[in-house]
């Protein structure tokens, strides 16, 4: 879509798109309804719904292929996440401190008794998983609990004054415009949602003392993998997918935690054949570095699928029509007001999708105009 850029005034765009389903795809691809979207807009309540349905039964009662497959490798699928110590994956998370400061402390304060007790309770668990241990470090960090919306408490760490003091990552974080790009062209897709990709992380041994928080009773403790709400930590998450993932990313694109795969016809096989050996290579790096998926939440052998708010298919790429639903109800413009405000959408939904143009950002900083193509 990049080429929308280059249009001139007057200039019109004709989209042509083959009709015609591949034969052996129609055989192969399943029409249950938890494994592929819908052409319509769905209400969120569905989405839900369907996602909770998405199971090992739902996957063997709509004769996915990929149940097999999937099969093989359950351990990557985990009902509950393993109470262990993550795998060594090859990426660490590095804390580099500014010049200057030698201490990051912050006093724990006071808490209501019963969050007391949850505190207590939440790192007794996380010490017999190996996760934290007691320490007594020249740093501090407060410990505190956030209700949740479904009810319960969330544990939380204010690490202020040790993010104040952090040199920013300046890791590449991919373009969202990107993914769907390099899946133009594929023929069947799947979608991985990785889960609880923070406690799969090691701490760099000489950093885990600054990981230090307190509690209310008093103690101390520090972390051995990497715990939420460092800085950084994002960019740490997205290194070690992108480490992970490397040798796969001509068919396997990501985006933070989710792991998209493309596959099509090639070298005599046919695009069935071609998906699931890339799934088992995914699945085998997968088992090999132990991040973990969620099963419930990932989409497989599907001729269409949702990708960071649009629709991938072999078709092209298309906006997702719950988001635009409210754009295609618009009335027909009856004045010149309205109809200046229908010529700027097409550039403010590609921008919606792929971000702004550079080029136009420039000029816009310069205080010229941007020319839109009518």
């Amino acid at each position: 879509m990049h080429f929308l850029r280059d249009l001139k005034a007057g200039e019109q765009v004709c989209l042509l798109t083959d009709s015609d389903e591949s034969t052996v795809l129609a055989n192969a691809v399943s029409d249950d309804v938890s494994s592929s979207r819908p052409k319509e807009a769905e209400p969120k309540s569905v989405r839900e719904a369907r996602f909770t349905a998405q199971s090992w039964q739902a996957l063997q009662d709509s004769n996915n292929p990929v149940y097999s497959l999937a099969r093989e490798f359950e351990d990557i699928f985990p009902e509950k996440f393993p109470a262990e110590l993550p795998a060594e994956q090859g990426v660490r998370h590095e804390i580099d401190l500014v010049p200057g400061p030698k201490y990051c402390v912050t006093r724990q304060w006071p808490l209501p008794r019963d969050q007391v007790q949850v505190i207590d309770d939440f790192f007794e668990g996380r010490r017999k998983a190996g996760h934290v241990r007691e320490s007594i470090p020249p740093h501090s960090s407060p410990t505190l609990c956030v209700k949740k919306a479904t009810g319960g408490w969330r544990i939380v760490h204010a690490f202020n004054k040790l993010n104040d003091a952090t040199i920013p990552a300046q890791t590449p974080i991919p373009r969202k415009d990107m993914v769907p790009d390099t899946m133009s062209g594929g023929v069947i897709y799947s979608a991985i949602d990785l889960t609880d990709g923070f406690d799969q992380i090691l701490m760099r041994q000489s950093d885990v003392p600054l990981t230090a928080v307190g509690t209310p009773n008093g103690v101390l403790w520090e972390w051995l993998m990497m715990p939420q709400g460092l800085n950084n930590a994002l960019a740490t998450f997205n290194r070690m997918v992108s480490h992970v993932f490397r040798p796969l990313r001509a068919f396997v694109p990501s985006y933070f935690d989710d792991i998209f795969v493309h596959s099509r016809a090639e070298d005599g096989l046919s695009a069935v054949d071609v998906h699931l050996q890339h799934l088992r290579k995914v699945f085998e790096k997968m088992s090999e570095n132990k991040p973990y998926a969620n099963l419930k939440n990932c989409v497989f052998w599907t001729p269409e699928i949702p990708v960071l708010g649009c629709y991938v298919s072999k078709s092209g790429v298309r906006a997702d029509p719950e988001k635009i639903s409210s754009i295609c109800s618009w009335s027909t413009p009856d004045g010149a007001a309205p109809m200046a405000g229908h010529r700027a959408l097409p550039l403010q939904v590609y921008e919606g999708l792929h971000g702004p143009d550079p080029a136009d950002a420039i000029l816009a900083e310069e205080g010229r105009g941007v020319e839109l193509a009518s």
